[in-house]
């Protein structure tokens, strides 16, 4: 006797869900799981990106904006995301089902480029800043001189990092306020010979970093932390 065929109630618009969703879920929030679920059925089948529009995601999943800010943090710390400079998500490989079939990319503009690194650099707790027109202007800046968008989310990432052991060891401090902050750390990260791990090793530190420092209160110190070199 055969077994009984299962068919599909909506044949098209469903997900893949597998290995990599199971993954993804040992890994997140459950906010932050939410999203990537939304994430994957919207994105490009061919390509894995999605375009962000932040006030979209917001009205559709009953989040504030700053939540979705947050989420989308937290997708890109734990590897399961990044950003392209396009403003878009792209779902890692290891968490992404299909094969890719990637068009040719086209050069990012220093508009898209830009706003990539406006959206990475006020996704830190650390950095309190209004991308001002200066900040604008030095990202400009960092795409005429050919600085990739992978380069300069490495050093801010590594500047991150060490902002946050200096706020936890002292118990205070002050936030990140301008993107010049990063600007000697591009030239580090372009002479540094290190392998791709070491960054994912960043990254993670900065997840830890972060929660520790958004739980600690006045008065209330962490062990000593050692620097990210």
């Amino acid at each position: 006797m055969s077994a009984t065929r299962l068919e599909l109630k909506c044949p098209s618009g469903w997900f893949a869900a597998g290995r990599e969703v199971r993954l993804a879920a040992t890994l997140l929030s459950d906010s932050a799981f939410k999203l990537f679920v939304w994430v994957c059925l919207h994105a490009e089948r061919n390509s894995g990106r999605f375009r962000l529009v932040i006030a979209d995601l917001a009205r559709c999943l009953q989040k504030t904006e700053d939540q979705i800010d947050l989420c989308i943090q937290e997708l890109v710390h734990a590897g399961v995301c990044q950003f392209h400079a396009s403003d878009s998500l792209e779902i890692q490989e290891r968490f992404w089902p299909y094969k890719r079939h990637l068009p040719i990319t086209s050069t990012p503009t220093p508009e898209t480029y830009v706003a990539a690194i406006r959206r990475l650099l006020l996704g830190y707790g650390c950095v309190s800043s209004s991308f001002s027109a200066a900040d604008q202007r030095l990202a400009a800046d960092w795409f005429r001189r050919g600085i990739a968008f992978e380069w300069a989310k490495r050093a801010i990432c590594l500047g991150v990092a060490r902002k946050y052991v200096a706020l936890l060891n002292n118990g205070t401090g002050s936030p990140i306020t301008s993107l010049s902050y990063f600007e000697n750390l591009v030239e580090e990260v372009e002479r540094a010979d290190v392998s791709p791990h070491y960054w994912r090793h960043v990254t993670q530190r900065i997840q830890q970093f972060e929660r520790r420092w958004r739980d600690a209160t006045p008065g209330r110190r962490s062990a000593p932390l050692e620097e990210t070199k």
